[in-house]
């Protein structure tokens, strides 16, 4: 499962960065690393984007990025 296809309101781990490149250093830094525990606080009302708590945080992020992130429940 990835991240982009929760619903507000569920929380996972994150147990894959399934990209390389630019895009997978960025989401790293923001903390998307294996282990971390995330919540989906709500999407938009246009689909993107998507509102992400981690590590006492929100990040804001495109569905397309989050494809690239895998979680489990």
């Amino acid at each position: 499962m990835t991240l982009d296809e929760l619903k507000p309101g569920l929380s996972c781990t994150v147990t894959d960065v399934t990209i390389d490149g630019a895009l997978g250093q960025r989401l790293m830094d923001l903390g998307f690393y294996p282990g971390v525990k995330v919540e989906i606080v709500r999407n938009a009302p246009l689909v993107d984007p998507v509102e992400i708590h981690l590590d006492g945080y929100h990040v804001s992020m495109r569905h397309n990025e989050a494809k690239h992130i895998k979680v489990e429940m």
